[in-house]
């Protein structure tokens, strides 16, 4: 056979496609087992996500790296054959991440170029670099408060205590974001993020988290500091030709994947050494790195599962299935992480001596996270000061009691309890 192989069905939408297609689980009982699933379906594997809304995932190494820089896979939810039907409502509780609004995310070609631009300016290595004191300063100060918070046998919720303030405080700094604002904007989040949300909320999330985004747009034209939100509009002003709209939707994007990632960075780098003390040993004997710690907990416990959503131009050919126009495609990076094909017989293992580590947790292409290098950053400071501050450190409860939250596109944790001593 030349061409493309028949498709179980023609797109992961149409009727009969029952047979082939894998649910994602929305409330992730077991994200490893789902992730080698989806790689032994095919490097493109049809999918239901909550809601019965079905698409395809791209789960090899080689096909989402290629398909990545692939120009006929765009991200405007106008080429969705299903969304132009009226097939997707409005009240489907991913539809915040499926169109998210005018922003880098959204666009393109020149006006993704455009927008990423003024982004890129503003994470520049030598601003994230120059960001560390900062990052060293909110470390200090929440390891300081750890033992306060942790109760009279020791143990804490790291997640919430540690894991959880430091990128919001970082992001918060950097995208001029006051503290007070912080609570809600949790709450906010967890519902934006949860796959299982009521229908009903969906738009009701969306609007206040754009209300709340839009007075800080608001506010910074008011008082300018220096910030990325100020330096948007001081753009806009100096006619870079930014909406408001464009601006709103460029800072709530920023601020989600800010601190989202890096959450789950941090939490999954602590649970996967204290897990594998011997890799542990490796990393605060000197013998391997943090960098090489945090680049393997990239690979094997990315921190984001599956990214939605991009959009099919014309017919393509992924690894001998055909890929019709219209149809959606997500890209499955938890399972991505563990491809044999990328990283080898033992790719499922946990290995910080692993090289080279090649991975795609942090995307590839046009839209590779701009962020990545200022998360890389944090987990670099906090990871050391946390296991030098504590050296007794370890898991409060079996591993196997620990459970994600609801939802899936991001791999996070409920919470991290650990024992300080």
């Amino acid at each position: 056979m030349t061409g493309p192989a028949s498709c179980p069905f023609t797109g992961p939408d149409a009727p009969g496609a029952q047979g082939g297609v894998i649910a994602l689980d929305p409330l992730v009982g077991d994200l490893a087992g789902e992730g080698a699933a989806l790689r032994a379906a095919g490097p493109l594997a049809p999918v239901e996500l909550p809601g019965g809304v079905r698409v395809w995932a791209v789960t090899h190494h080689a096909q989402a790296r290629r398909l990545l820089t692939d120009s006929r896979l765009v991200k405007n939810i106008d080429h969705w054959a299903a969304w132009k039907r009226g097939e997707i409502p409005d009240t489907w509780p991913l539809i915040g991440l499926a169109d998210p609004g005018p922003s880098m995310l959204t666009f393109d070609g020149p006006e993704h170029r455009r927008l990423r631009t003024l982004t890129a300016q503003a994470l520049t290595p030598r601003r994230v670099a120059a960001m560390r004191p900062r990052i060293e300063e909110i470390t200090r100060g929440l390891l300081d408060g750890l033992r306060a918070a942790a109760d009279a046998e020791g143990r804490v919720d790291l997640k919430s205590a540690f894991a959880y303030p430091l990128p919001m405080a970082v992001i918060g700094d950097l995208v001029g974001v006051d503290t007070d604002r912080i609570p809600r904007l949790r709450t906010l989040f967890d519902g934006f993020f949860s796959s299982v949300t009521p229908g009903e909320d969906v738009q009701a999330v969306i609007a206040e988290l754009g209300a709340l985004f839009g007075a800080v747009v608001a506010e910074k034209r008011r008082s300018p500091g220096e910030d990325l939100t100020s330096a948007l509009l001081a753009a806009a002003e100096g006619g870079d030709s930014l909406s408001d709209e464009e601006i709103i939707a460029t800072v709530q994007v920023l601020i989600t994947a800010g601190h989202e990632t890096t959450i789950s960075l941090i939490v999954s780098a602590v649970r996967a050494l204290l897990t594998h003390p011997d890799q542990l040993a490796l990393v605060l004997s000197g013998e391997v790195s943090w960098e090489a710690a945090i680049e393997e907990t990239l690979r094997w416990d990315a921190p984001t599962t599956h990214v939605l959503i991009r959009f099919a131009t014309e017919d393509m050919e992924v690894g001998g299935t055909l890929l019709g126009q219209g149809d959606a495609v997500i890209i499955a990076y938890g399972a991505i992480g563990r491809d044999e094909r990328q990283h080898g017989p033992d790719a499922e293992r946990f290995d910080v001596t692993r090289a080279p580590i090649r991975h795609l947790s942090f995307g590839h292409g046009p839209h590779v996270c701009p962020g990545a290098p200022l998360s890389r950053l944090e987990a670099l400071v906090a990871l050391p000061a946390l296991f030098e501050r504590f050296p007794g450190l370890s898991l409060a409860v079996d591993p196997a009691r620990l459970r994600n939250k609801p939802a899936v596109t991001q791999n996070e944790l409920y919470e991290l309890p650990v024992r300080l001593s």
